[in-house]
């Protein structure tokens, strides 16, 4: 018998056997200062793409005069206890109902975290009689929460119709084998991509097909529709969506998320909720806090036409330099360049260090070999100053990657990698 540890010492992990080449740097980067459109890095100043900070709501004055007397208040801990049995208050049911109606369904239950709280509403939803078919390109959240299923699962290929059609056909002959039902889940935005869901299209399918739609709606919500409900608001079939799910960690600046549905459904859930039944509530200051930041969600509109000011401005300057920013329908802003692994360091490092440019840098496995993303999150902090600068910056980079630049920059880093593999 081995023992437990061995396989810890022998393998790191994917990212982790290269934690002693990017820990601190371009993994678990220290950016400090506030929250905003400009931050510090290693004592610099950079533009700052990297915060999921859309409305610029984090250092808001209003919302941090409500947060400090929140906490003043309230202290972190109250109440205490799980909702069920100590933590449960006034307040958090006129958050509940408050969300519910922004996102126009007829009740909400507030959750703890995004992760955890997706991860349990899909526990909670299905049987091993039931069947789950999702997008391949799923948050890991989603991902985490399909592998508690006991039953069958399936994905479909990212935004495919015909793929989400050909699994629901294979879920159809399960579900009526076993009597259970189907949940079909999908992403209202996927955050790294930037591409809307296509919820209209799936909705249609419910005309042929028996199943329920469950969307998580984290980067759609505050950003999409009309009046900020998301993307089924923005694709017109918010009313077809069965379950709604939100985190407060993108429009909202905050923690916690919510669920939201017809009623009799949310509270089912409310009371087989394990991640809720069995951890303490969500504490006070974080619920005030987020009733101040629905608030201004709602009577705001200027926030959410300045975020879309800088995302088309960013957006447009790109494409408009040729930049390949993929099919985002979101202020999500991938900018996809062909690289090695050893370029994109060296070219993320000089575009932290010498243009002042701060954004978040994904290579294989998360995409293709070859491919370099960097991933830019507009907010209603930023000036069109910082996106000029940036798309100088982008140009400025591009060009030496073309030319050969960073890959005699990375040689060194290159063959140490080959050699670690």
């Amino acid at each position: 018998m081995r023992d437990l540890f061995d396989k810890i010492y022998k393998d790191k992990g994917p990212l982790g056997k290269w934690a002693e080449q990017a820990e601190g740097y371009f993994v678990f980067p220290k950016l400090e200062g506030p929250i905003s459109n400009r931050m510090k890095f290693r004592g610099r100043d950079v533009i700052t793409w990297s915060v999921n900070d859309y409305l610029g709501l984090a250092n808001h004055p209003e919302v941090r005069k409500v947060d400090a007397e929140a906490a003043a208040e309230w202290g972190s801990a109250y109440p205490m206890g799980a909702r069920m049995m100590s933590g449960h208050t006034s307040l958090h049911e006129k958050l509940q109902d408050e969300l519910a109606s922004f996102v126009h369904k007829q009740a909400a239950y507030l959750l703890n975290f995004g992760y955890q709280g997706m991860v349990s509403t899909i526990d909670a939803l299905v049987s091993k009689q039931d069947v789950i078919v999702y997008d391949v390109d799923a948050h890991a959240c989603i991902i985490d929460g399909v592998r508690l299923h006991l039953g069958q699962r399936f994905t479909y290929k990212h935004n495919d119709m015909e793929s989400i059609e050909k699994n629901l056909q294979r879920a159809t002959k399960i579900a009526e084998q076993t009597g259970g039902g189907i949940l079909l889940i999908s992403e209202g935005v996927f955050g790294m991509r930037g591409e809307q869901g296509k919820l209209k299209e799936i909705v249609e399918l419910k005309k042929k097909y028996k199943f329920r739609l469950f969307v998580d709606d984290a980067h759609g919500f505050g950003t999409l529709g009309k009046t900020g409900a998301g993307a089924g608001e923005e694709q017109g079939v918010q009313d077809d969506i069965d379950v709604y799910f939100a985190t407060f960690a993108k429009s909202m600046a905050s923690t916690g998320a919510f669920i939201a549905g017809d009623k009799e459904i949310i509270d089912y859930l409310k009371y087989n909720l394990r991640s809720q039944m069995f951890a303490k509530s969500l504490q006070m200051q974080l619920v005030i806090g987020a009733l101040k930041r629905l608030e201004m969600l709602r009577t705001r509109p200027e926030l959410k036409n300045k975020l879309w000011e800088n995302v088309n401005a960013l957006q447009n300057g790109l494409k408009d330099r040729g930049f390949d920013i993929g099919t985002t329908q979101s202020c999500v802003t991938p900018v996809y360049l062909k690289g090695s692994i050893p370029e994109a360091m060296a070219l993320v490092k000089d575009l932290r260090e010498n243009y002042g440019v701060f954004c978040s840098i994904v290579v294989y496995p998360v995409i293709p070999k070859g491919l370099i993303l960097l991933r830019m999150i507009p907010t209603a902090t930023h000036t069109l100053q910082d996106v000029e600068e940036t798309l100088e910056a982008f140009s400025s980079i591009r060009e030496r990657l073309e030319n050969g630049t960073y890959k005699r920059l990375s040689a060194s880093v290159a063959a140490a990698m080959a050699n670690k593999a």
